[in-house]
């Protein structure tokens, strides 16, 4: 069974059109990297031991440090990643300090076979983009969620 995760693209309707907050991945593989290395606040869950939407809110509090603003949730759908890992998204509309945000993190050995355990950021930074640019952000699998935000807002 595949891995499954629940995240919460948080959105703002500025004069000028439609902007998503995203998260830049954190650690090593993803420091140098800019498009494609973006994604939703999102994180893993057991289906079995907590419904998405619960996940998706306490996973955007992690990665964040803030809790997702009330409102009702859009449903976006789901997307299987190149990994294989199924992401369900709702959508949040508010504001938050992208400078604000303090993610939790992980620990990897680092360097690769050297026995030492680093620890880095899940997220490393975040900002606002303008859906066009948030669609070349995104992991690929994510963009549906960003055109699926359009279709509903449109």
């Amino acid at each position: 069974m595949p891995a499954r995760s629940a995240g919460i693209l948080l959105y703002r309707l500025p004069e000028d059109g439609l902007e998503v907050l995203l998260g830049h991945l954190g650690g090593p593989f993803w420091a140098k990297k800019d498009d494609g290395a973006w994604g939703i606040f999102k994180g893993e869950y057991a289906p079995e031991d907590e419904d998405a939407l619960s996940a998706a809110r306490r996973e955007f509090e992690e990665e964040t440090g803030s809790p997702p603003p009330d409102g009702e949730p859009l449903a976006l759908g789901e997307v299987r990643q190149s990994t294989g890992k199924l992401v369900v998204a709702w959508a949040l509309q508010g504001d938050l300090d992208a400078d604000s945000v303090q993610s939790n993190s992980f620990e990897m050995e680092w360097p690769p076979r050297s026995g030492r355990r680093e620890s880095f950021p899940e997220i490393d930074r975040a900002a606002w983009f303008d859906a066009s640019t948030a669609k070349r952000k995104l992991l690929p699998a994510q963009v549906a969620f960003v055109e699926e935000l359009g279709r509903l807002l449109s």
